[in-house]
């Protein structure tokens, strides 16, 4: 049995909605080190670095992939204090490519506030980002492993690898379902998998558990990512902390999208070419005519289907561990995941 993730009682009881709060309150000791590990690298003499990196960190958020690395330690029975420095390392490399983000699709809103862009500009966005990637490296090094900077320097690059594929498929309604999920794979799914693999290479566990946890955050984050994409269609923007709709605004071609293409008359798929691949040129009635497609053809249904799909590997992957609080805390941040859509 693995050190520290003894069985005991489950931590969510019947009839309690699925919520993050128990993987939360499992870690909120180490989590309360991770905050205060941000506000330290945060600090510059360069006073608009944490003025503007702090807009963003402070803006909330459920630092899921932070509270992943965390319990992947705590899972795997881990005692040192390096998995602080590795979830502080992840939140940076996730608010990086986050402030990038919203300089490329040009957004406006996060988390319910006023993006960085919008505030600071474009290039202030972008060099904030590159110096929290940088501080992401340093964390690194400073665990003295190769293997751990290995995992996360190529979830990095993977990262970007996923950036510009979105770039090139955006507005282009010939891309597919495959290039919609390399997509996500790679922006979503890669770091949420180094987030938890890195967990279990500092507690030295065997090859098939830092598998096993690898393969819980990649499939938790691909369905994570299911979701949101769904949610763009089918909640208002307070779900997500966003405008609802800025997919469709934007021309992305997500798989609520691809499904109602696929599923529609040579008209929809008009319809979904001049909307997606010509957003400029949207009318304000497009909006609730593209609802209506997605809802003939049971798309934003199929994509949630496919969600739990992927929450099922997921929980699948959990399996290798021994039962108690630290693996009931990660089998409910799937269906947390997941049921937020509900």
């Amino acid at each position: 049995m693995v050190a520290g993730a003894a069985a005991g009682p489950a931590v969510k009881t019947a009839a309690a909605r699925p919520s993050i709060e128990p993987l939360r309150l499992l870690v909120s000791d180490d989590m309360d080190a991770v905050n205060r590990e941000i506000l330290r690298r945060m600090a510059s003499d360069v006073s608009l670095i944490p003025e503007l990196a702090s807009h963003l960190i402070a803006a909330g958020g459920k630092r899921i992939r932070p509270l992943l690395t965390l319990g992947a330690a705590k899972l795997c029975g881990y005692r040192g204090d390096k998995h602080v420095l590795l979830a502080t390392c992840v939140e940076f490399i996730h608010t990086a490519t986050l402030l990038h983000d919203d300089v490329v699709d040009e957004s406006e809103r996060r988390r319910g506030n006023t993006t960085a862009n919008v505030l600071w500009g474009n290039q202030a966005s972008v060099l904030v980002g590159d110096f929290l990637f940088s501080r992401a490296f340093q964390l690194m090094v400073e665990t003295g492993s190769l293997e751990v900077l290995r995992i996360l320097a190529n979830a990095s690059a993977v990262i970007a690898e996923g950036e510009v594929l979105q770039l090139m498929t955006a507005n282009d309604m010939d891309s597919t379902e495959a290039d919609y999920l390399k997509v996500i794979e790679s922006k979503t799914a890669a770091l949420f998998a180094a987030a938890c693999r890195v967990g279990a290479v500092i507690a030295n566990r065997p090859d098939d558990e830092v598998q096993g946890l690898d393969d819980y955050g990649r499939y938790l984050g691909i369905a994570f990512q299911l979701v949101d994409d769904a949610l763009d269609y089918a909640a208002d923007g307070a779900t997500l902390g966003k405008n609802t709709g800025d997919d469709f605004k934007e021309g992305k071609v997500t798989l609520p999208v691809v499904l109602a293409f696929n599923r529609g008359s040579e008209t929809e798929r008009s319809f979904w070419r001049r909307v997606i691949e010509q957003p400029e040129e949207q009318q304000p009635e497009d909006w609730q005519q593209a609802q209506r497609h997605l809802a003939r053809h049971g798309a934003i249904e199929e994509t949630l289907g496919r969600a739990r799909l992927y929450g099922q590997k997921a929980r699948q992957a959990l399996m290798a561990f021994p039962a108690g609080t630290a693996r009931d805390a990660l089998a409910e941040a799937i269906d947390f995941a997941i049921e937020r859509a509900l």
